[in-house]
C-alpha cells in the first residue's frame, strides 16, 4: 500500500538527509584534502624566497652560499612537522571527537555507593545468590522521582503490595509505569520518599541484595547468540540439566524445544531470529522459573503472537506469579481481571486502585481505558 500513502514524503525526507550528508562529508573530505596540499605550497613558497633572496645576498657578497644552504635546512625543519600533522588531520579530528565522547563519560555523575548492610536474612552482602527468599512485602511510601529536574514525572506515589498478590499496574503511555519499575529494581535512586522490602528500607541494602529478590520478564525479549539450554540457565549459576528441562516443562518450553533437531543444544542467532517471538518469550519466562525470583515482574508481551501461543504465555505467567508477590505492567486490560489489586496511574500518580469490578463498578478513568480498548477489539473484529 505505498508504505500505508507515506511513500512520497519518506522519499522526500530521505533525499533532505542524504543531501545534508552529502554537504556534510563533502566539506570535510574537501578541507581534509586541501590542507596538505596547502602545506605544502606554503613549504615550497617559503623555499623560494629563501633561494631567491639568498642568492641575490650571495651575489651582493653579504652573505656566503653556505649560509644560504644553512637557511634551507633551518626551513625544512621548520616545516616538515607541521607537514606530517597535515597528513595526519583526519586522524586527529577523529580523536578529538572520540575524546570528547570519553570526557563526557568520565565527567557524567557516578552511581552512588551502596550503603546497605546485610539483610536481617541474608548470608553475606557480597553474595546475593545466597539471600533467603523474600518473603514479599514491598511498600513504597510518598515516592518522587524526576529524570529531568524541570519535568515532575513521579510525585507522592505510594503502594502497597502484600505477600502474595498480584499488583496490575495500568495507564496510558508516559503514564509512569515503567519508571515504577525502574525504581523497584533500584536502577535510579528515588528524590524522596523510601522504598521498603520486607520492612527494610531499600537505602539499608545493597543494589545486589534489592535484585537479587526481583526477577524481571520483560516484554522485549533479550536472548544471546549460544544454546536454548545455556540461554535458560543464564539466570542461575551451577544449573543441571535437570533443573533447565523442569523450568521449561513449567514454561511450556519442553515440547517446542524437543521439536528442534539439536533440541536444547540448538544455537540461537545474535537476534535469536531463527525461532519465532512467541518461543523466545516463553524462554525468557522460562528463565525466570529457573532463577526462581521472591518478586516477579511482568511485562506483557502478547501483543505480537497468535492467540494459541499467548495462551500460553499467560498461563506461563500465572505459574510463574503463583504464590507470589509479583508486578505486571498491563496492556491488555483484560488480561489482569483476576489480579488482586490494579493500580491506574495518569501524570506519575495513583489515580484509581482496587479490583477489577471496583473499578469498572465507579465508572472512572479505568472504565474509560477498559471500554476504549473494547470497543477498539470490537471495530477491529469487525
Amino acid at each position: 500500500m505505498l508504505a500505508f500513502g507515506r511513500r512520497k514524503p519518506m522519499i522526500e525526507e530521505f533525499g533532505r538527509q542524504n543531501e545534508q550528508l552529502f554537504q556534510a562529508s563533502f566539506r570535510a573530505q574537501f578541507l581534509s584534502g586541501v590542507i596538505m596540499p596547502t602545506v605544502q605550497f606554503l613549504g615550497n613558497l617559503n623555499y623560494v624566497v629563501i633561494a631567491v633572496l639568498g642568492g641575490w645576498r650571495v651575489a651582493s657578497g653579504a652573505i656566503s652560499l653556505g649560509d644560504v644552504q644553512a637557511f634551507i635546512q633551518y626551513s625544512r625543519q621548520f616545516t616538515m612537522p607541521i607537514t606530517q600533522i597535515a597528513a595526519q588531520m583526519n586522524m586527529l579530528q577523529s580523536g578529538l571527537a572520540s575524546a570528547e565522547r570519553v570526557f563526557e563519560f568520565l565527567a557524567a555523575p557516578e552511581e552512588a555507593p551502596d550503603r546497605g548492610t546485610a539483610m536481617p536474612h541474608a548470608v553475606a552482602a557480597s553474595a546475593p545468590a545466597a539471600l533467603a527468599p523474600v518473603a514479599g512485602l514491598v511498600q513504597l511510601e510518598h515516592v518522587s522521582f524526576r529524570y529531568d529536574p524541570d519535568t515532575p514525572l513521579i510525585e507522592d506515589f505510594s503502594l502497597t503490595a502484600e505477600p502474595g498478590q498480584t499488583i496490575a499496574i495500568v495507564g496510558p503511555t508516559g503514564a509512569g509505569k515503567t519508571t515504577v519499575v525502574n525504581l523497584l529494581m533500584r536502577f535510579y535512586e528515588i528524590d524522596s520518599g523510601r522504598i521498603l522490602l520486607d520492612g527494610t528500607d531499600y537505602r539499608a541494602l545493597t543494589r545486589d541484595q534489592v535484585r537479587g529478590g526481583f526477577g524481571m520478564v520483560l516484554q522485549d525479549t533479550w536472548l544471546f547468540a549460544g544454546s536454548i539450554a545455556g540461554n535458560i540457565a543464564y539466570g542461575k549459576e551451577d544449573v543441571t540439566d535437570d533443573e533447565i528441562v523442569a523450568a521449561a516443562r513449567a514454561a511450556y518450553v519442553d515440547h517446542f524445544v524437543r521439536t528442534l533437531p539439536d533440541g536444547y543444544r540448538t544455537l540461537l542467532d545474535e537476534d535469536a531470529s531463527n525461532i519465532s517471538s512467541g518461543q523466545r518469550q516463553l524462554l525468557t519466562i522460562a528463565r525466570a522459573f529457573l532463577a526462581n525470583p521472591g518478586i516477579p515482574i511482568l511485562d506483557e508481551a502478547t501483543s505480537n503472537v497468535d492467540t494459541r501461543t499467548e495462551v500460553l504465555i499467560q498461563e506461563a505467567m500465572a505459574r510463574l506469579r503463583r504464590g507470589r508477590t509479583s508486578f505486571v505492567i498491563a496492556h491488555r486490560l483484560s488480561t489482569i481481571r483476576n489480579a488482586d489489586t490494579i493500580v491506574v496511574m495518569d501524570n506519575g500518580r495513583i489515580v484509581e486502585q482496587g479490583s477489577h469490578h471496583d473499578l469498572l463498578r465507579r465508572h472512572g478513568f479505568y472504565y474509560q481505558l477498559y471500554n476504549s480498548q473494547f470497543t477498539e477489539g470490537m471495530a477491529k473484529a469487525s
